[in-house]
């Protein structure tokens, strides 16, 4: 059986390099390089490397040598006895790899086989950041929703009538109640508030301008003579006209409440209310222990049973229970509406400086306790924002800071009745500054 390749005979195995028969060999024919699509010609390697093809070998130094030859010398398919100087390669035996592979790393990427990517600390401080400043955001407009839901927006400014014209800025009308609502028994008597009041009264009574000539806290006494103008009832919506009578202010509250307050105040003083608060009891004394106290510069000593103060003279942090007494205290200050009204003004100020606080604002343990305390027992009108009502006490801590004006409205002197009657000129001056954004000039008292 022939076991030579394809068109080879035993005749021909004498021969070296093939040829054509005749007595001479063939003249040596120069065989073209070949190389695969796409590989770069490559220059000749040692016989027997490559692919791990086989090879026709011819004897020593014949034939083909080592074309396609296995990775050894010598060895693979029909191989000649040594393939050390075969004829012709075909190019692929180099063993030269090309491309990259595995996990070592390309050439010239500055990483060895074990090397791990550097942390990109840029890009993980900028997620971060990223990050942070959302959950800050997310935090605080939950926190202003959830405050501005708790505001008890009960005061219908709407129903007021024959209102007059706005000026400049913003006019608040801040009221102190007697209310004793959700006050128990046991904390009516501790407060010295006394019983249970089906007719709410004011406490004290104050304007805050917000305006371009400046901030301005003026304080009404309750005991102020104003003439009951026409009305419409807040809940019955039934008409009254005016008939010329004279009333302590404070009654307007005990009457119909907060709109009939507005608009006596409008009505006696020709100035636009654009928003309404008011705090009980209860509520203040909740407000002032929230805050952790309010400091405050005694003028006197005060002891009043009826309040139930008990202070010494001097500077000193006021607790919910003190304050109250101090706002409330009269007789232990030769009965003086005026003065009462001063002491209100000085700690109201103090009180907003505290509340409006970077401590109070960015202390969880204390903003949360505040908020939740102080907004379940102030009504607003139905504008009013958690936005404004901020306002309100920014300017009542400008005021305290000494960058406002705190005053009394002017007074002239006694009316009948014991009723205090206003310096009508001196008021109309003073409205018309607040209006025209000028700043005020106007002396309050007498």
């Amino acid at each position: 059986m022939n076991q030579w390749p394809d068109g080879w005979t035993d005749d021909s195995r004498g021969r070296r390099g093939g040829g054509s028969g005749a007595p001479h060999p063939d003249p040596t024919r120069p065989m073209p390089h070949t190389s695969g699509p796409g590989v770069p010609p490559q220059s000749r390697g040692p016989v027997g490397q490559g692919y791990g093809g086989q090879g026709y070998g011819g004897q020593q130094g014949g034939g083909y040598g080592g074309g396609y030859g296995g990775g050894q010398q010598g060895q693979g398919g029909y191989e000649g006895h040594h393939g050390e100087h075969g004829g012709y390669d075909s190019g692929y035996n180099t063993g030269q790899v090309y491309g990259g592979g595995g996990s070592g790393g390309g050439p010239g990427d500055g990483r060895g086989p074990d090397d791990r990517p550097r942390p990109n600390w840029r890009r993980r401080i900028k997620w971060g950041a990223i990050i942070l400043v959302v959950v800050v955001l997310a935090w605080s407009l939950g926190t202003y929703f959830w405050a501005d839901s708790k505001l008890r927006r009960e005061v219908d400014l709407s129903i007021v009538q024959d209102r007059p014209e706005g000026g400049d800025g913003t006019n608040y009308l801040i009221v102190g109640s007697d209310s004793r609502e959700g006050m128990s028994k046991e904390e009516r008597k501790d407060l010295h508030t006394g019983g249970p009041t089906d007719e709410g009264r004011t406490d004290s009574i104050m304007i805050l301008h917000v305006g371009g000539g400046g901030d301005a806290l003026i304080s009404i006494p309750r005991d102020s003579d104003a003439v009951l103008p026409s009305f419409t009832g807040s809940d019955s919506g039934r008409k009254y006209p005016a008939r010329g009578q004279h009333i302590k202010i404070n009654a307007a509250y005990a009457k119909d409440g907060p709109e009939l307050l507005v608009r006596t105040v409008e009505a006696n003083t020709g100035l636009r209310i654009d928003h309404y608060a008011e705090i009980g009891f209860g509520g203040f004394a909740k407000i002032v222990d929230a805050v952790g106290g309010v400091e405050l510069d005694i003028p006197q000593d005060i002891k009043d049973e009826k309040s139930g103060a008990d202070l010494k003279k001097g500077k000193q942090t006021l607790n919910g229970k003190e304050s109250l007494a101090f706002v409330r205290t009269r007789y232990a200050l030769k009965g003086s509406d005026l003065d009462r009204t001063k002491n209100q003004q000085k700690f109201l100020s103090a009180l907003g400086s505290k509340v409006a606080s970077p401590w109070t604002v960015l202390n969880p343990f204390r903003f949360y306790p505040t908020m939740g305390s102080g907004l379940d027992s102030v009504r607003v009108d139905k504008d009013m924002s958690l936005w404004k009502l901020a306002r309100m006490f920014w300017a009542m801590k400008g005021v305290s800071g000494g960058g406002g004006t705190s005053m009394n409205m002017p007074i002239a002197g006694p009316a009948p009745g014991g009723n205090l009657a206003w310096d009508k000129e001196r008021v109309k001056k003073l409205v018309d500054q607040l209006n025209n954004g000028e700043k005020v000039t106007v002396s309050g008292g007498r």
